[in-house]
């Protein structure tokens, strides 16, 4: 368990992993570097504008981390000699078969080679961040390698097995790892893709329209909260480190875990939804229209409710990451309820579709109560706000 300064309250939760100002700072990094690109004509390629979007928010959050809250020391030491160079080069092999291995898969499975250019922008992104990676990937494995309390984790066993030294291997750990590999490789193209087209649509919103009317207010905001989420979430899964305590401690082990997680997400959720889960929305601000107060009123609710949703983002820091653990987190919403993202983004999806308005009789309005049920207990969040 990773845990931040200070000591613990008896009989309450531990000290967060990220302090919350950290966690504020990063996102006022991210907004103020999407802010400074309405000055810069013509905008650079989408994917240039979002690495750098990102970079800033790293640094946002990892400055402070590290000068302030120092939270390098939770998991590396004093240097405790000159390195061990035979030991780093096992772990650049480690790391390489790592990225080969995730690597493969996307050469293998058909969602990431199809003709659709559904990925593009990551593929695209990989070709600036790839070589810049390589360059630094030995030096800070070596860097590392030199102040870690226990220097032959994880990824020293991957290596020593992709290096045909088995005596005495844990395969366990290295399966450990491996699945942490395959949350990053999972989640980050997907998280990137829906990031670039969010900001996208930020940075070319209409201004006019934004400022026209609640309804134009609302279509603005409400795309602008779910990209502040996936630009943080994206950032996030780039930045697993030990120099920074924000590495993965352990993954989801279980195929349970797994199926949820993923029915959740694309190309599974359409397979799932249509099928399954399927419910009809009716669109709110098509009932609503006829009376300004209440159009105002119900979409204002929803927007905090989203809000909430991105303030539990925004309260990890550079921690967030389905199916791992990678520190505990208690301030912000958690420190009221355990699952403060799930409350507000569930609650949001009732007012969004509002199921229970009789538009085909009663029977209607209760199978599509049920179908949202079942979509709140399986499904992701809509990437539309009517």
């Amino acid at each position: 368990m990773a845990e931040g300064r200070g000591a613990r309250v008896a009989g309450g939760p531990p000290p967060s992993a990220t302090h919350a100002a950290v966690a504020w700072c990063g996102c006022g990094a991210l907004l103020l570097a999407v802010g400074a690109f309405n000055f810069v004509q013509p905008l650079p390629d989408i994917e240039v504008v979002a690495l750098v979007v990102m970079a800033a928010t790293a640094l946002g959050v990892f400055l402070p981390d590290l000068l302030w809250q120092r939270v390098y020391r939770r998991a590396l030491i004093a240097p405790s000699g000159p390195g061990d160079w035979p030991r780093t080069l096992t772990k650049a092999a480690g790391l390489a078969g790592s990225v080969g291995f995730v690597a493969l898969l996307y050469w293998l499975l058909p969602e990431y080679y199809r003709p659709e250019p559904f990925y593009q922008h990551y593929w695209t992104a990989l070709k600036w961040v790839l070589p810049a990676w390589a360059a630094v990937a030995l030096p800070y494995l070596w860097w590392v390698d030199r102040r870690l309390a226990e220097p032959r984790d994880a990824l020293w066993e991957t290596g020593r097995i992709l290096t045909l030294r088995w005596r005495g291997a844990r395969p366990a750990i290295v399966g450990q790892y491996l699945l942490g590999w395959l949350v990053k490789g999972y989640f980050l193209p997907l998280m990137f893709t829906y990031f670039c087209t969010d900001l996208g649509k930020v940075l070319h919103y209409d201004a006019g329209r934004a400022t026209a009317g609640f309804a134009g207010a609302y279509d603005f905001l409400y795309t602008a909260l779910y990209f502040v989420d996936v630009a943080l979430v994206s950032m996030t899964y780039v930045m697993s480190l030990k120099l920074t305590d924000t590495h993965i401690r352990s993954s989801e082990p279980s195929f349970f875990g797994w199926a949820i997680a993923l029915v959740c997400y694309q190309p599974f959720w359409s397979l799932i939804s249509d099928q399954y889960i399927q419910y009809e929305r009716v669109p709110w601000g098509h009932w609503f229209a006829p009376y300004p107060a209440l159009y105002a009123a119900w979409g204002t609710l929803i927007l905090l409710l989203v809000a909430a949703y991105v303030w539990a983002t925004v309260s990890f820091g550079g921690r967030f990451s389905n199916l791992t653990h990678r520190g505990i987190i208690t301030n912000g919403p958690y420190r009221y309820t355990k699952h403060p993202a799930y409350i507000a983004k569930n609650l949001s999806w009732w007012m969004l579709s509002l199921p229970f308005m009789v538009t085909d009789g009663w029977s209607g309005a209760l199978r599509r109560s049920l179908a949202l049920l079942r979509s709140i207990i399986f499904g992701p969040k809509p990437r539309n706000g009517t």
